[in-house]
């Protein structure tokens, strides 16, 4: 018997329509992992709960684990991000689902309590939050051993657990996926990257010529100011970090601190993972200009300070699906998307499948790594080895049709050795 708790049954076919679209541009975790996985069976008797944006990406993720044996439970990972059809679609395939658009913060951690009562051996997380419940809430799956390891999608939750590592309190194998090279080299930086284009599709707005700013210059954000410059923008960057900003100095773009890039703000994209990346002050939203579009692509919405924003506004009025005016005292209005929270998501459709295809290679394969290695993983964060990202680099080039060279008996020792020299 399915468990779920959904927005609409009745939007299944809409939701198998998608899937099935996803699948075709998915042929390592749609394909390749998922027949041989239906084969063997690596993952029988195994229960999976994830913490994930409920996306025909991730849909096509379940569907994997399922066809390898595992029950399967999903919700959301963010209340704006779940794709209504999807979670329609996968519980007439016998996966179980608690999400839906636009829940509550206490819905939402609802919805992650009733995966984790099912008492699931793996956990894959987007963001945390469900590891994290479950070390608050459910100590005793974790100590009993019936939660085997973990895994971890975003960048976020990878920072959380690190810090969680590193003062003691994470108490689970933890493996972040987000780390692989075949992870955030293209989902995060290709993905998130073209995630701008949910600034357009929010306010159908000309990026030619536009000062935009991108907070930060990691794997997403540098991602983000390619494409804005490739649509002819003006890119700012602002960075806390020093070798990031030459990074991003040194590939063309202006780098300053956002309290002066504010005032000249056409758009404002963020991706940090940190908060207050505009400091939630009257004086800082009152530099912003008239009609400056707030874009946050980061996992949570106070990059963006979304509560200050809406505090300070005499008037919040929305004007199209996922955007609000805020029309500030003075009369200034600004134009805030998806309310701060993850804009590529609410207003687009997430990643493209072509690059979570990937990243949900790696989770597909790293859930059977943990079953086949259980009894050997230690508590704390582990990293993904190295085979399994290059099986699932090499498994993508052979999809696409491409070969690549390979080491010499000759190459390999010299490069692995240290005697020949001058």
């Amino acid at each position: 018997m399915v468990n779920f708790k959904i927005a609409d049954e009745k939007l299944a076919e809409k939701g198998k329509e998608a899937l099935y679209i996803a699948e075709s541009k998915m042929p390592v975790t749609a394909k390749v992992i998922r027949e041989r996985f239906e084969k063997e069976k690596p993952l029988k008797g195994i229960i999976i709960a994830g913490c994930l944006h409920v996306t025909k990406e991730t849909g096509n993720l379940a569907r994997t684990l399922k066809a390898g044996g595992a029950e399967v439970y999903l919700c959301g990972s963010n209340p704006l991000s779940t794709q209504d059809d999807v979670a329609a679609a996968l519980i007439t395939e016998g996966i179980n689902v608690f999400a839906w658009h636009g829940n509550t913060d206490e819905e939402f951690y609802w919805c992650i309590r009733q995966c984790l009562d099912a008492k699931p051996n793996i956990l894959i997380d987007d963001g945390a939050d469900m590891i994290v419940t479950a070390h608050q809430e459910y100590a005793e799956l974790i100590n009993s051993g019936v939660i085997i390891a973990c895994q971890e999608e975003t960048t976020t939750g990878v920072k959380r657990f690190k810090a969680m590592d590193k003062q003691g309190f994470l108490k689970v194998p933890l493996f972040p996926v987000n780390d692989a090279r075949c992870k955030n080299q293209f989902d995060n930086e290709l993905g998130t990257g073209q995630g701008i284009v949910s600034a357009i599709y929010g306010m159908h707005v000309l990026f030619a010529g536009k000062n935009v700013i991108v907070a930060g210059f990691g794997h997403c954000s540098s991602g983000m100011a390619l494409r804005a410059r490739g649509l002819g923008a003006n890119v700012i960057v602002t960075e806390v970090d020093p070798i990031k900003a030459l990074q991003a100095k040194f590939a063309g773009y202006q780098v300053m601190p956002i309290v002066n890039a504010l005032p000249i703000a056409d758009i404002i994209l963020t991706a940090t993972g940190c908060k207050h990346v505009i400091p939630p002050t009257k004086e800082m939203f009152d530099m912003l200009k008239e009609g400056v579009i707030l874009g946050n692509l980061g996992h949570f919405d106070i990059e963006i300070p979304t509560k200050q924003l809406y505090e300070y506004a005499k008037q919040i009025k929305p004007i199209r699906s996922n955007v609000e005016e805020l029309t500030f005292p003075d009369g200034k209005k600004v134009y805030l998307l998806a309310k701060g929270r993850l804009a590529n998501l609410v207003l687009s459709e997430g990643h493209p499948s072509e690059v979570m295809d990937m990243s949900f290679a790696l989770q597909s394969l790293m859930s059977e790594y943990i079953v086949k290695n259980k009894k050997s993983l230690k508590k704390g964060i582990i990293e993904i080895p190295t085979e399994i990202d290059d099986q699932v680099g090499y498994l993508k080039l052979e999809s696409m049709g491409i070969k690549i060279d390979k080491l010499t008996d000759e190459q390999y020792n010299y490069i692995h050795g240290y005697l020949e020299g001058t």
